[in-house]
Parts: C-alpha cells; structure tokens; sequence
C-alpha cells in the first residue's frame, strides 16, 4: 500500500510543470489533494484529472507572494480535511537574464517573494498542523540555490535563502516529528520554462533550451516522492550535480566553469 493513501496533501504551484506532475501522481498514490496556483483554469485540469483517480481535491486559486492568501490556503485545507499531513511548496519563477543587462529591478523583489517568501507563509502557516500529525514539509528548490549560475541571479539568490530557511527550521523542529526535505533539481523538462522573467522584467515566451534532452518531469517527480517518503533531508537528483556539490569545496573555481558550461548547454 502507498504510503500516501490518505495522507492530506497541500501542493503550491500545481498548474503546470513539477507541481502539477506531482499532483497527479499523488492522485494514483491515493492522497487527498488541496491543490493551489494563481491560474484557476489549469488548476482546475489538473484538479479534473486528480479526481478522476477517486481522489478527493480541493482546489485554492492563491498567490503565494500574498500572505493572507498563504494563510487562507492552510484554513482551507484544514477546514475541508481537518488536518494537513504534508505541504509540498512548489510554487516558483525563474529567470533568464545578465545582472548587467536587468533594466527592471523590480523582478528581483518578484523571485524573492515567489520562490523564497512564498515558501515562508505557507511553512509557517502549516507548522501548527504538521505538528500535530508529525508530517512531511517539502520545498522544491532547485541546484542553483546551492550554486549560483549565470543568467539566474536573482533565482539563484531566493533559492539559496529557501535553502538556509529550510536548514534552519529543520533544526528548530528536532524532536517535533515534522520532516524536512529540500528538493533541489537541475534542468527538468517542465515545458515552462517560457515563464523565466527576461531583463525587462516580463516572460520570455520561449525557452532558451531544448527540453527534450532534460530529465523528464515524471522523472522529477518520483525521485522527489521518493524522498519525502523517506523523510530525506535533501535531494540533489543526478551523480554529476552531486559530485559538483563536492568539488565546490575543493575546486570551486572548477565549478563555476562546469555552471557556465551547463547553462549554455541546457543540461
């Protein structure tokens, strides 16, 4: 039996991409799902196809950057299922752009309260709950918050401050029986990427790689189930990326040559 039969599930961001992947899955796992995202109508086809697996859904049309939205999402859930069993914060917004070529500062502000603050509300939200349950808290990260990249400054910099939250809040709550899992993921073929904010603070429309060459978002998404389900207290998904982790310590200026040469290639 999964061990997600039956478990409540709160999932940010789970429209597209990862989220939604992982929202589906979950559904055949058997978990009730309270599904959030700012695009109601994708949420609502993702929250469709949960429900035809037998699942029970709630869905939230929420904006993580909004903190009373953040904290109306956790009362939904509750209300609805009367506990929270796991928060999977998936919501997030990158980016595709030099520092020296940025005109609209603006969209630095926009990726801190995306990836990073919108990840807070909802952890802080849920905490009561999930200690009541002894739950599960994952945070969809991603490997450029444990080290920077070109053309990603600003999501490199949330995500790393996601990171040293998630870090933090794991050893305040030792003993609690809450888990806390950071997933940290490289190049996953999403489909989204034409959502990356370009120099002048808008969506690109298009991505600058070919998705096809990518670790598919099913993929993604088992080994992110994975180790949430054994309470792991990190992810980081490929052998390559783990061994860059290492060779940061040693060799760091090696790595910023191995960040540059996977940007440009797409993987």
């Amino acid at each position: 039996m999964s061990a997600w039969r039956g478990q409540v599930v709160v999932l940010t961001g789970a429209s597209l991409g990862i989220g939604a992947e992982v929202a589906r899955t979950l559904a055949r796992r058997g978990a009730r799902l309270v599904l959030a995202a700012r695009d109601a109508a994708r949420l609502q086809v993702v929250a469709d196809a949960c429900r035809r697996e037998g699942v029970e859904v709630e869905l939230v049309a929420c904006d993580v950057t909004n903190e009373s939205e953040c904290r109306l999402l956790i009362d939904r859930a509750v209300a609805r299922f009367g506990r929270i069993d796991a928060l999977v914060c998936n919501a997030g917004q990158a980016m595709w752009a030099r520092a020296d070529e940025v005109a609209e500062w603006s969209v630095y502000e926009r990726l801190v309260r995306v990836n990073y603050l919108g990840a807070v509300y909802c952890a802080l939200a849920a905490l009561p709950h999930l200690k009541a349950s002894r739950g599960r808290l994952v945070a969809v990260s991603s490997l450029a918050g444990k080290t920077g990249v070109p053309m990603r400054t600003g999501y490199s910099a949330a995500k790393a401050a996601l990171n040293a939250f998630c870090d933090s809040l794991r050893i305040e709550l030792a003993g609690s029986g809450v888990s806390v899992t950071v997933v940290c993921p490289g190049f996953v073929g999403t489909g989204s990427r034409a959502r990356n904010l370009g120099a002048d603070g808008e969506p690109l429309g298009r991505s600058p790689f070919d998705e096809a060459a990518m670790m598919t978002v099913a993929e993604c998404t088992r080994r992110l189930l994975d180790a949430a389900e054994r309470r792991d207290r990190e992810l980081v998904m490929t052998a390559r990326a783990r061994l860059g982790m290492w060779l940061k310590l040693l060799l760091p200026a090696v790595v910023d040559r191995m960040a540059s040469r996977a940007m440009e290639r797409g993987r």
